[in-house]
């Protein structure tokens, strides 16, 4: 861009709304908090589901067996048999997550800007029902033995009603509608720190479930959880969006409102903007996901050999940089800017990554884990600075195009991580999180020459206000 196309002004915000300046109870965060556990539940469970049905399916491991690892000697890395159950299993991983992003990247981006009109309610009930919907078939598939495809099916039905991206880009919309814009860093960190605590409630509660009950219980719970967080949307939840007006769903008017944000060409600099945090937060999430897919078969394989109750300790100390990440972030407000927040998050998941990444024994994993104390700092920096680049009333469509972004991270994350695992297991099993630790020196670099050229573009602004007469 031009020198004058990023000296533009960004757009000034029109003034809220009384009745949109705080928040009123019943507040947004008991939804997200239901839907995490129910996705915190799932997740590393239907990984050990996928790992014990195919290994039995390929005769690596018992049916009847207690023990899912199957690992236990010096020669298990070297396992044909077992380097074939991972990969399949990290395939299907992958053909998972790409059935529902491809459906996702539609729906996201036509109930977002929706929600911006009709308000953020019908955006909230419509996923958390879908993701109940996508709970039932794996319960199906788990009582009857289904072929692990019907994983895809379900996957793919909850994809239609925007799945669990557009509950998170529905929940932020929420936060925006009624947060300061001072204080919204913080309200935005609130908000992902009822993802941490959902994740560490669903990961150590499953885990010990797990191998006590085996797999169907955990599921049922996740249901409920589901099917609650549906019920407190349509019931409970008081509509943050006040001057709501009727408007058709089907329309490409929608997607047009996404595009318009990068593309408006009367805020250039708000442009530009918006396009370098996107890529930022892309590649930091997109390490994230990549990360925590691979975590619980990491944890499995040699040398660790994990059962499943050390995997929820593992998953739930994971999801407890969300709590410490929050508490550091207030801290470190205090004496310097978000921006630099962000960067000492940063540093702190490179570190951790690096650590994990040549983790060979429990106390070593443990320690790349709490390395990640402040990994989950960045986003809701970045989060809060997206929001602060638009109006109040394209907050909808904003965090639609940022829930497109984390369903391509999604989609990039397993493309990638889940493909690199297998094809790098002979050399070195750590090496997709030392690949990560050298992605994030990317939207490193770039959150801080934003925020350099922020600083001198402020010196520069305020030194011609005081020579003008």
């Amino acid at each position: 861009p031009s020198m004058a196309a990023m000296a533009a002004p960004p757009p000034a915000e029109p003034p809220v709304p009384p009745g949109r300046r705080r928040l009123s109870l019943p507040a947004v965060e008991p939804l997200l908090f239901l839907a995490t556990l129910s996705v915190g539940l799932q997740g590393p469970l239907a990984t050990q589901y996928l790992w014990d049905r195919l290994g039995a399916d390929h005769g690596y491991i018992d049916r009847n067996s207690t023990d899912s690892t199957g690992c236990g000697d010096d020669n298990a890395t070297a396992d044909p048999l077992r380097q074939e159950v991972e990969a399949l299993v990290s395939h299907w991983n992958l053909y998972i997550n790409l059935g529902g992003f491809f459906v996702s990247l539609f729906s996201v981006t036509l109930y977002g800007p929706w929600s911006d009109s009709v308000g953020r309610r019908p955006a909230l009930i419509l996923p958390a029902a879908g993701m109940a919907l996508q709970t039932a078939i794996y319960l199906l598939v788990m009582y009857l033995e289904l072929h692990v495809a019907f994983f895809l099916l379900g996957r793919i039905l909850s994809s239609l009603t925007g799945d669990y991206n557009l509950i998170l880009a529905s929940c932020f919309s929420y936060v925006a509608d009624t947060s300061e814009r001072q204080a919204r860093t913080f309200r935005v960190a609130i908000l992902e720190a009822c993802l941490g605590t959902a994740g560490m409630v669903a990961s150590i509660g499953g885990g010990q479930w797990r191998k006590a009950q085996g797999y169907i219980n955990p599921f049922w719970l996740a249901f409920a959880a589901s099917l609650a967080a549906t019920v407190y949307a349509a019931f409970f939840l008081r509509e943050s969006v006040k001057q709501k007006k009727a408007a058709k769903l089907f329309t490409l008017s929608h997607y047009k409102a996404v595009y318009r944000l990068y593309t408006a060409p009367e805020h250039p600099s708000s442009r530009w903007k918006l396009a370098l945090y996107s890529l930022a937060f892309f590649l930091i999430v997109t390490v994230h996901f990549g990360a925590k897919d691979l975590y619980v078969l990491y944890e499995l394989g040699f040398p660790l050999c994990w059962a499943s109750d050390l995997i929820g300790y593992g998953s739930a100390a994971s999801y407890l940089a969300y709590l410490s990440s929050l508490a550091g972030l207030r801290l470190l407000q205090l004496c310097l800017e978000d921006t630099w927040v962000a960067e000492i998050g940063l540093v702190s998941n490179i570190a951790g990554l690096v650590v994990i990444s040549i983790a060979t024994t429990t106390p070593l994993m443990f320690t790349g884990y709490g390395i990640l104390f402040l990994s989950m700092a960045a986003t809701p920096v970045i989060r809060s600075k997206l929001s602060k680049l638009v109006s109040e009333t394209e907050q909808g469509a904003l965090f639609a195009s940022v829930g497109c972004v984390q369903g391509l991270c999604s989609l990039v994350s397993t493309g990638v991580f889940n493909s690199l695992y297998p094809a790098t297991l002979h050399f070195m099993r750590g090496f997709p999180f030392l690949f990560g630790a050298i992605i994030l020196l990317i939207p490193a670099a770039i959150l801080g020459w934003i925020q350099i050229w922020d600083s001198k573009h402020d010196y520069n602004h305020f030194q011609d206000a005081s020579l003008s007469p």
